[in-house]
Parts: C-alpha cells; sequence; structure tokens
C-alpha cells in the first residue's frame, strides 16, 4: 500500500473554497477510483487555513493512476493549487504490522 500525506496552506480568505472543492474532489475519488482505499481531508483546529490530505492507494500504479485522472486535473492542479501558499507531499509505504 502507498500512503499520501498532503499538506496544504490556502491563501487568507479562500479556505472554504478549497474545501468545497476537495468535497467534490473525495466525492469523485470515491466514485471513480476502486484503486484509492482511503481520501480523507482534515483542517487544522488552531489554523483554518492548514489542511492535510491522507490518501491511501493499493500500489503505485493506483497512485499514478489517480494523478492522471481528469478530476484530479480539474480540480486539483486547476482550481485547489492556485489557491495555496504552500502544498507539501510525503509519501509512504504502509508496512503491514
Amino acid at each position: 500500500m502507498k500512503v499520501l500525506l498532503a499538506r496544504y496552506t490556502v491563501k487568507k480568505g479562500k479556505t472554504k473554497e478549497v474545501l468545497d472543492y476537495l468535497r467534490v474532489m473525495a466525492e469523485k475519488v470515491n466514485e471513480c477510483e476502486p484503486g484509492c482505499r482511503v481520501y480523507s481531508v482534515h483542517q487544522s483546529t488552531e489554523q483554518a487555513e492548514s489542511i492535510v490530505l491522507y490518501e491511501v492507494y493499493e500500489d503505485d500504479t493506483a497512485l499514478e493512476e489517480h494523478r492522471n485522472t481528469p478530476h484530479f486535473k480539474e480540480i486539483i492542479e486547476g482550481k485547489v493549487i492556485p489557491l495555496l501558499e504552500k502544498r507539501e507531499r510525503e509519501f509512504y509505504n504502509l508496512l503491514p504490522f
């Protein structure tokens, strides 16, 4: 299993817009991507502009397929990223214990 942890720092005044886009993205992922086991969005309780996405994919292929979907390109690349101050991503292997 492949885990992706994405940390977003949203531009001031754009948090609601980003969360609305991520809600649509989560619906599309759950509907169209059987290789994605978990796609969850978390908002900081201390800094509203801080958002973390926790994603689990069956394998590298499923992760790559996710990044090539029309909804990823439209929503994440086209709408969300321009509203961010900062975007960090970390990749992990899920260990079997």
